[in-house]
């Protein structure tokens, strides 16, 4: 495991970084255009193209690609898997183009009616908000061929164990994004709020060809030549197959999310910008780490099932689940604790008031709690996809999208913003649940009885830490007056306090599988010096 944890720790390191260039785009975008409409109308809009790349790209497609490129690389070795690699990015070109140009046109044509309001039964401001989100999505939907394009580049490097580019692809977005922004907010490049967002809108484009050409270029350093090819082969077949279901099961978490977000957009100005902020805070842990582990325990454990040793796999999976469990459950006190602070020192500035930190805190308090299941749901998915079971994941996206849509529309009259952060959070407690249970049925050693005792203990050094983190915090606000800097230092020691508090007391409770945290934390400490 010691180059699975060295892997682990350059996928975290390269995420670190991207989730905190994620974090300075969303602290630009507030300071320019703060909760307003246009703000929200961006994220929606920009929700699409997302949702499409998971539903083509990132999530179906891996799943199936990555253990059938294992046994054409195993049985035929570099030739295969590259000729596999053309075949797939040839086809994929060609569905992805087709989605965009159709989005393109229903989204604009949609705008159109749109417009008129009394069509779709709703008032001055929601149709408003509906008219910009549709025509800024029009400018944002080509992103979706670029990233589906990254997304194979990024799985075929991760089946060759290189894993840095891949980990970096979120880089290059949020510097594109930042840089075209940044030029048009304070270098003079434009003067109203919609010239910024066009400029916006023209950074995420950028960032979404960097995110193909990157790990393109590293691929072709490995041997790989880009030829057209849509012949239909075998490992072609088998990964329709394979993805057949997914596409159906990610099709239903991308009405899931696409429902959430066009709920709150109909709701209020606000809504989809402090979901999305909020969501942005949550990342910051799930990126560093859990999607860090999920990554290289994936193709780790779709080895072990490919060569049948499912001792090994029970294994492998085990330690991610254990490491995701240690830093996430923290992770998510802190968040719950320290909620105001953190947001008004990210946050608060220009466009972004007061009023709009105390709008945001009841929300991040809400998905902070969800933060341990969202981030298990990340490697238990892995798990499945690893030993081809793509259709109990359908089953529990069927399952999370109807807990979802109900608990949302139940929720978001008497409770707003909060009640769709409710809504989505119950239904992911349902599907990390229902996904385990079914994952322990199919084999005995994938059980969660296996880390029971560790997450027990985990949970008694959290709560060790809150206290401590509360007191400390409640201490420094009453005695220091409340400003930026005052803000970030306070929260430097704070945090530190409670990082220290928490380790002292899992280190001695004795929790299993501190040989591979300290091997981990290790390699994270090299790369960050």
């Amino acid at each position: 495991m010691s180059r699975s944890f060295k892997n682990i720790s350059v996928v975290a390191t390269a995420t670190m970084a991207s989730r905190f260039l994620g974090l300075a785009r969303d602290m630009m975008v507030t300071a320019v255009f703060g909760t307003a409409a246009l703000a929200s109308s961006f994220y929606t809009a920009f929700t699409l193209p997302n949702l499409f790349r998971r539903l083509l790209g990132e999530g179906a497609l891996t799943a199936a690609f990555v253990p059938t490129l294992h046994e054409e690389l195993k049985a035929r070795e570099r030739s295969g898997a590259f000729a596999l690699v053309n075949t797939v990015a040839s086809w994929l070109f060609v569905v992805s183009g087709a989605v965009v140009l159709l989005s393109m046109v229903g989204l604009a044509i949609a705008s159109r009616l749109t417009a008129g309001g009394t069509a779709w039964g709703l008032d001055g401001p929601t149709v408003r908000r509906w008219v910009e989100a549709m025509d800024l999505a029009v400018i944002l939907f080509p992103y979706l061929g670029f990233v589906c394009l990254a997304a194979v580049f990024s799985a075929a490097l991760q089946t060759l164990q290189r894993f840095l580019e891949p980990a970096l692809s979120p880089v290059w977005l949020n510097l594109a994004m930042l840089g075209l922004l940044g030029g048009a907010a304070y270098g003079g490049w434009a003067g109203t709020p919609m010239q910024k967002m066009l400029w916006l809108c023209a950074g995420a484009l950028l960032g979404g060809f960097l995110q193909m050409a990157v790990p393109a270029v590293a691929l072709m350093r490995e041997g790989w030549r880009p030829r057209f090819d849509l012949r239909v082969n075998d490992p072609l077949r088998q990964i329709v197959r394979l993805m057949a279901p997914t596409v159906f099961g990610s099709a239903i978490y991308l009405i899931n999310m696409a429902v959430s977000r066009f709920i709150g957009h109909s709701l209020n100005d606000s809504a989809v910008t402090v979901l999305n902020l909020a969501s942005r805070l949550m990342e910051l842990p799930i990126g560093v780490f859990a999607v860090a582990v999920s990554t290289v325990v994936f193709p780790l454990i779709a080895q072990h099932a490919a060569a049948g040793d499912w001792r090994s796999l029970a294994l492998s999976y085990r330690k991610g689940m254990r490491l995701i469990l240690v830093i996430n459950i923290p992770a998510a006190v802190g968040l719950l604790v320290l909620a105001t602070p953190i947001i008004r020192l990210l946050f608060q500035r220009g466009e972004f008031r007061a009023a709009d930190t105390a709008l945001m805190q009841p929300v991040l308090v809400v998905y902070a709690l969800g933060l341990p299941f969202f981030s298990f749901v990340n490697i238990v998915l892995r798990a499945f996809y690893a030993q081809k079971d793509t259709r109990t994941p359908v089953h529990a996206a069927l399952l999370s999208f109807v807990v979802n849509l109900g608990l949302s529309l139940v929720l978001m009259r008497p409770l707003g913003t909060v009640g769709l952060a409710v809504a989505g959070n119950v239904a992911v407690v349902v599907q990390a649940v229902y996904l385990q249970s079914h994952l322990a049925r199919k084999r005995e050693g994938l059980g969660f009885g296996h880390v029971a005792g560790d997450l027990f203990k985990v949970i008694l050094a959290a709560v060790f830490m809150a206290g401590a983190v509360g007191v400390a915090w409640w201490a420094w606000a009453r005695t220091v007056a409340v400003s930026p800097w005052s803000d970030a230092l306070g929260l430097a020691l704070v945090i530190a306090l409670g990082a220290a508090v928490y380790a002292v007391v899992v280190w001695r409770l004795k929790i299993g599988g501190r040989e591979d945290l300290e091997a981990l934390l290790g390699k994270l400490r090299e790369r960050l010096r």
